[in-house]
């Protein structure tokens, strides 16, 4: 190269062991970008990961402020220039983006870009993403060749040796992010994995307590008319299998948390399990959430089962024609509300009713975590459940 092959060398070697350090797709994704402007001393760089619908997937950005990049508005879709490398799948070096025929314009909050280089990430034949450099700087005592007022302070144009180093950059990159996806996909398959072997393990522990258990009652049966004193021995051995049921149960469940609460997050995973049950169900199920912040993940956790169980409390029991789940903010933690306008029951039975309606295992849910639970409900007046969890 024209400009300094030592140290050229030694920058992409920089960039491409930067790559190599982490295996989460969006952390390999703004390392490509910083790399690229860095190493091509741009102004601005960017990398579109496509999706099946004509937009982008994941569009990360470096040299744009996080206030710029908000008021710039929705991710770009996939026109104009940024089409080019995904659907041409050859490079594009432009000494003015803006005098280009496919050029379509930008939203006003955009920044200036004048000379352009773009380039297509592939794996195979198959096209990943595309990188994107604009404005690049001129070295000291160089000048720009634009007419003054045409373009940024101290910008220059990309050359060609500019676009065999991204080249170099882009083949590297394939590799990084087809490394990063196969980690995530692994990631994937051992989780599902392991709650594969854990739900095996579960059944085959329970299946087995719960078959000692109903021998043991059955014995019980048996004799209690003719040997009530053994009986009642039987009796306190089936309350002794029936605990130790519920402690490996409740293990286990702790072990199988929900894929998707670790993915998107309490409110995302609430939302979207929330939509599935009103599209399933005849009553009307919504959902509101006001200010959450992200909590300790046990405190998420906990308020997922509580809003299941409620929940199907909710649908299949009391009749309710209306369900309504709040998730909001208080103070440094949060509190879940579950209304419903069903037929409502005693609290004062609930010593009765509750193992039946779950309101043990929710009380037990929420104290495990530092949080309360309370209920309020009477016959014929539908039912709140409420868990106020303490934040971190």
């Amino acid at each position: 190269m024209s400009q300094g092959p030592r140290s050229g060398l030694a920058a992409i070697s920089s960039a491409l062991l930067a790559m190599s350090r982490h295996l989460e797709v969006h952390d390999v994704l703004k390392t490509i970008v910083a790399s690229a402007r860095e190493l091509l001393d741009a102004q601005y760089a960017a990398l579109g990961v496509p999706d099946d619908h004509g937009g982008f997937a994941q569009f990360v950005v470096d040299g744009v402020s996080d206030e710029q990049w908000k008021a710039i508005g929705p991710l770009p879709r996939q026109h104009g220039i940024l089409a080019a490398m995904l659907h041409e799948a050859r490079p594009e070096r432009l000494a003015d983006v803006r005098k280009d025929p496919r050029f379509e314009g930008w939203p006003a909050a955009h920044p200036d870009l004048v000379d352009f280089l773009g380039l297509p990430i592939r794996d195979g034949d198959e096209i990943i993403g595309a990188l994107y450099l604009a404005n690049k700087l001129c070295p000291a005592g160089e000048h720009s060749p634009h007419p003054p007022g045409d373009r940024p302070d101290g910008a220059c144009g990309f050359t060609q040796d500019d676009e065999e180093l991204l080249g170099i950059l882009a083949q590297h990159a394939a590799i990084a992010l087809t490394n990063a996806r196969l980690y995530e996909r692994s990631r994937e398959l051992t989780i599902v994995e392991e709650r594969s072997r854990l739900a095996h393990e579960l059944h085959d522990a329970v299946s087995q307590k719960l078959f000692s258990l109903r021998l043991t009652a059955q014995a019980a049966t048996a004799l209690v008319d003719r040997d009530p004193a053994r009986a009642k021995g039987e009796l306190h051995q089936v309350a002794a299998l029936a605990a130790e049921a519920a402690d490996e149960l409740r293990a286990a469940v702790v072990e199988l948390r929900p894929a998707a609460l670790d993915e998107d997050g309490l409110v995302a995973t609430l939302r979207t399990q929330i939509q599935v049950l009103d599209r399933a169900h005849t009553a009307r199920v919504t959902f509101t959430a006001r200010g959450v912040r992200a909590l300790p993940a046990s405190q998420e956790e906990a308020l997922l089962r509580v809003a299941q169980e409620a929940l199907h409390n909710a649908l299949r029991h009391s009749g309710a024609e209306h369900v309504d789940v709040t998730l909001e903010r208080r103070g440094g933690g949060a509190v879940l509300r579950i209304t419903d306008d069903g037929i409502g029951f005693d609290p004062g039975t609930v010593r009765h009713a509750g193992r039946h309606l779950g309101l043990v295992s929710m009380r037990d849910r929420a104290g495990g975590v530092g949080g309360r639970l309370t209920v309020q409900s009477a016959p014929g007046k539908g039912t709140t459940i409420e868990m106020e969890a303490p934040g971190g």
